[in-house]
């Protein structure tokens, strides 16, 4: 859904129905993917450029398309690793295709919201050295779960303990601005996701998105929509309602 949003080629039908259905309940709904990986590429040159980082776990990354975490990052420093991680069998076999040609990144199946099964996995473990600064990746995933509403952030906690000094800590989440027409807007939109092949989603509030980093300090500005977190230049135009509703923050293990 993110690489047709995007005009890119690896696709399925099924993939450009459902981002239709859910655009005639937000028509700006494209701008969810648009803003999403707009922010993952600031975000991963940030990491790579300002804070030096080699490697990087990307926890949910789904299918690569343009502009994925290894292809910014590698043109900072050619030898950073990457591993990604995802459930869906098909887009793990499809990934290690897309992927077979850069030796620096790996692609595995698995559940990230069993962190044990991920942080004990043998190419998490030998691909990545668990001794030097990790940049971890939750970019739009932790809001796909299903289960207790209190479980993402016991994930991040486990995955947050494993990290080294020095490591950084990104999150993409759906946002809950807690009351009014943008508060309805998602409530909408969750409705409409619960219905599709996505299965659900769960917006939460500004509070409850940084308590998913358990008190690491975050790089300003803070948590804010994602089209805030340095954009390329000065806002000229208003942000409508899909731009509103994603937040995002990275933060810093001391």
């Amino acid at each position: 859904m993110y690489d047709y949003a995007m005009g890119g080629k690896d696709w399925y039908e099924v993939d450009r129905v459902e981002l239709e259905r859910l655009k005639a309940v937000m028509p700006e709904a494209v701008d969810l993917a648009l803003e999403n990986r707009r922010f993952l590429i600031r975000m991963c040159r940030f990491l790579a450029e300002q804070a030096g980082l080699t490697q990087y776990l990307d926890l949910g990354s789904g299918l690569p398309t343009a502009e994925n975490v290894h292809q910014v990052v590698q043109r900072v420093d050619p030898l950073s690793k990457v591993v990604y991680v995802d459930h869906d069998p098909v887009v793990t076999a499809h990934g290690r295709a897309l992927l077979e040609e850069n030796e620096n990144t790996r692609y595995i199946a698995g559940d990230i919201f069993d962190p044990r099964g991920i942080l004990e996995d043998e190419t998490v473990c030998s691909h990545l050295d668990w001794s030097r600064p990790i940049g971890l990746l939750f970019i739009a995933s932790l809001h796909h779960f299903k289960g207790d509403r209190a479980r993402p952030a016991e994930v991040t906690a486990e995955f947050i303990d494993a990290l080294p000094s020095g490591s950084y800590v990104a999150i993409s989440h759906a946002f809950d601005p807690g009351k009014g027409a943008d508060s309805e807007a998602m409530r909408a939109f969750e409705a409409a996701v619960a219905r599709g092949s996505l299965g659900g989603v769960t917006a939460r509030t500004a509070e409850e998105i940084v308590e998913l980093f358990h008190g690491l300090e975050l790089v300003e500005p803070g948590l804010v929509e994602l089209v805030n977190w340095w954009p390329s230049g000065p806002r000229l135009k208003p942000l409508n309602v899909a731009q509103r509703l994603m937040a995002g923050a990275v933060a810093r293990k001391a």
